[in-house]
């Protein structure tokens, strides 16, 4: 679990694409007397297992529905990547709560300055679309920030200063895809009214959310 903090831009040291499949070398700040076999660390939102590290560098594997569903393949030698270590349980949770499994790509529409933040718009597939609402969390490249609106065909969001200096989001033009994971509960609550719609057990309805005073 992760809460969408970005603690250091590292740097993708090499990547190795197999037919389904990839090994990544990232080169990063984290001291590596604090990391470990096994750990989670997210790349660009995405959840990793560390295979090995040392010498400034850690490496993790990636599989064939990682790469289709997050932009790691597009990846090259040099890029920048966010990067956030796994949350503790007694770490502050300044952020929300992320889990590092990408639900899909979202491509930049916008990008406008507003007073001392900029303003981007981005498009993204319905099923995204459908999972957000205005004013709600959304993780776009491992980064917790918080929709302002949110259309037909994608959403926007405001950015400060401190967070396009500390990310790899200075870097994303227009036209750039990242990944976006759309706010856990959200998900869950979606998935429970479908179920209701379809009639089955355990689904929740308008007639349920009613009859115990949610409505």
């Amino acid at each position: 679990m992760f809460t969408g903090l970005i603690e250091d831009v590292g740097t993708l040291v090499e990547i190795k694409l197999g037919t389904a499949q990839a090994r990544v070398t990232v080169g990063t700040a984290f001291p590596m007397a604090e990391l470990s076999l096994g750990e989670s660390i997210a790349m660009n939102g995405v959840c990793l297992t560390v295979t090995g590290f040392g010498d400034g560098r850690f490496f993790a594997d990636v599989s064939a529905e990682t790469l289709r569903c997050s932009g790691l393949g597009e990846l090259s030698r040099g890029s920048k990547v966010n990067l956030e270590r796994a949350l503790r349980l007694s770490d502050r949770l300044g952020g929300h709560m992320v889990t590092g499994h990408v639900d899909g790509r979202a491509r930049l529409a916008e990008r406008r300055k507003e007073g001392n933040a900029w303003t981007l718009r981005f498009q993204a597939d319905p099923e995204i679309v459908a999972l957000l609402v205005a004013k709600g969390s959304v993780t776009i490249d491992g980064i917790s920030l918080t929709v302002n609106e949110v259309s037909e065909d994608g959403f926007s969001l405001a950015v400060i200063p401190h967070t396009l200096e500390q990310t790899n989001l200075q870097d994303c033009q227009v036209g750039g895809m990242v990944n976006v994971e759309t706010d856990l509960i959200g998900k869950y609550v979606a998935r429970f009214m479908h179920a209701g719609a379809l009639g089955k057990t355990g689904g929740v309805t308008m007639d349920l959310l009613a009859k115990h005073g949610f409505l």
